[in-house]
């Protein structure tokens, strides 16, 4: 039918912006007796060219004014049609282990695909393995809150992009997150001290756990500084059974043996809060041993039931023997902006430190949690390097702040921009309503536990946090535990509500946390029904 040739031919188009694109191919060809077949082929070759070169030109830039904007307009898009439609995606991922690895490649792409293929397979990939923390039916763990004025921060935040870890390297980010951690303070009633003007002030990290290290190392310094490092051996640290896990975390980090980390038991008596008279006598007992106490964390709004410590007492206690003492209130701390829980942190003036997630509960995106010293030249003198090629006049001659100081990473994102957004947009007084609210959603959640005699409250209800369980039948307790563990499987297994766990004096108990900014009542009388139905499953198969 035809001979087997080579046809070389160049090709090429040029753009109105004048960039040519050329083509030169030769490849073995089939030519058959048709003569026209070859420029067949060469007007096809000429189409791809062109589409090739216009792909080309509209490939995504580093950086480009007007692509920016129009991939933040779908971007924006794609996110704000994920906020209007997240209430029907099964809250809780239910996918398996391993799920993503066989819905994409095996490498990274040699050339550059479209925004829009991006996010199709956002929306049909990586969504499904997505537990869905904003949606109005998460009630697991305590809320991780995100909100208009939250995104537009980080999205500004994003834009700017700065490593502000001394004044010098963006003066604005260190001197917006001094001034807005001062506004939370003055909002929360702390002592002055905790403000930037003196010898204290705030300082934003990523996480509690974060906050918690580096008063714990501040801690630690302070006190081998008097007592010489080789005592390090003999420091003992002290928390509650149900102070969270960063403490932990913490001490091993900070080189304070396992067995100098001192756990005290709570109990129901004081509703699972610290007992003043349990720290004093093993304080008492520490020191007969010869060992050095020197820290403290006491917490308000525990994890496990949102027990608050007493403050006043335990700084009183710290204070008479020479012990750091720090305060967490990663969760329950935003409430105190509210008058009416603003005692929960009487006592806070005993403190040497202090924090609060603005991340949880107060409208902020991951990652903002603020952390306050009285004394900023502990933190310094524990966290400080000062290499050569990070000097410079302002930081030399003391003249202004570097957080860099203050933290474990050298780098740090400008999070101030989405917290003084938060509170700018939305105003305290909009803030205290939105807390009030989840408190109210919460208590009507408690409401109808009391009202079904085969439930019961296990913890007294502070905040938005409402600990129950299933009773058993006939008061078996020895099967009460496996019998809420079964039904915490069977509601989240519904993907309808996602709810979590705790252990209380040895008891199974089921945790719902109120804290999403789109959760109404209907949520909560719907989780309620789930709640009921999947109860009512298990208990006629008993």
């Amino acid at each position: 039918m035809g001979d087997k040739q080579h046809l070389r031919f160049v090709a090429s188009t040029t753009k109105k912006n004048g960039r040519k694109f050329t083509l030169d191919l030769q490849h073995p060809l089939v030519l058959q007796r048709n003569p026209i077949s070859p420029f067949i082929i060469l007007l096809t070759s000429l189409t791809w060219v062109s589409q090739f070169a216009n792909k080309m030109e509209d490939s995504l830039k580093p950086m480009d004014a007007e692509q920016l904007r129009e991939c933040g307009h779908k971007m924006v898009d794609f996110i704000a049609d994920y906020y209007k439609n997240i209430e029907n995606l099964p809250v809780l991922s239910q996918v398996q282990p391993g799920y993503l690895r066989e819905l994409l490649p095996d490498s990274a792409p040699t050339h550059p695909e479209s925004l829009q293929d991006v996010l199709d397979d956002v929306q049909a990939k990586i969504l499904p393995g997505v537990t869905h923390w904003q949606s109005p039916d998460y009630f697991a763990y305590f809320p991780s809150n995100s909100s208009v004025a939250g995104i537009l921060g980080e999205m500004l935040s994003a834009g700017i992009n700065m490593v502000g870890f001394s004044w010098i390297t963006s003066p604005a980010a260190t001197e917006l997150e001094m001034i807005v951690l001062d506004w939370l303070a003055k909002a929360l009633k702390l002592p002055d001290e905790f403000l930037s003007m003196g010898k204290g002030g705030g300082v934003i990290q990523g996480t509690a756990s974060e906050a918690v290290l580096v008063v714990l190392l501040a801690a630690r310094d302070k006190v081998l500084r008097k007592v010489g490092k080789d005592a390090i051996g003999k420091l003992v640290a002290y928390s509650s059974d149900q102070t969270h896990s960063a403490l932990q975390k913490a001490c091993q980090i900070g080189g304070i043996h396992p067995e100098n980390c001192r756990v005290l038991k709570t109990d129901p008596s004081t509703e699972h809060a610290l007992a003043p008279e349990s720290l004093s006598q093993a304080i008492s007992q520490d020191i007969a041993s010869g060992l050095i106490p020197f820290f403290l964390c006491a917490t308000v709004g525990t994890t496990s039931s949102t027990a608050v410590d007493p403050l006043l007492a335990l700084g009183n206690i710290t204070k008479s023997n020479g012990i750091w003492f720090h305060v967490d209130a990663a969760y329950a701390g935003s409430a105190c902006i509210c008058p009416e829980f603003r005692h929960y942190i009487d006592g806070v003036e005993e403190a040497d430190s202090f924090n609060m997630n603005a991340h949880k509960w107060f409208l902020t995106n991951f990652d903002c949690s603020a952390l306050w010293v009285k004394d900023r030249s502990a933190l310094i003198q524990s966290l400080s390097t000062n290499p050569e090629f990070l000097k410079n006049k302002a930081s030399q001659g003391n003249m202004v702040v570097d957080y860099k100081d203050w933290q474990i990473p050298l780098g740090r994102r400008f999070r101030s921009l989405k917290l003084w957004m938060v509170l700018r947009l939305y105003g305290l007084e909009n803030l205290q309503a939105y807390i009030r609210k989840h408190i109210e959603l919460a208590k009507t959640f408690e409401e109808l536990v009391k009202q079904d005699p085969r439930f019961e409250v296990a913890a007294p209800r502070k905040f938005s946090l409402v600990c129950f369980r299933l009773l058993p039948r006939q008061n078996k307790e020895d099967c009460a535990n496996k019998l809420n563990h079964d039904l915490l499987d069977a509601v989240n297994s519904t993907g309808k509500i996602f709810i979590s766990h705790t252990v209380l004096s040895s008891k199974y108990v089921l945790r719902f946390a109120v804290g999403a900014p789109l959760t109404e009542e209907r949520h909560i009388v719907a989780a309620w029904k789930v709640l009921q139905e999947e109860a009512s499953s298990l208990l006629r198969v008993l």
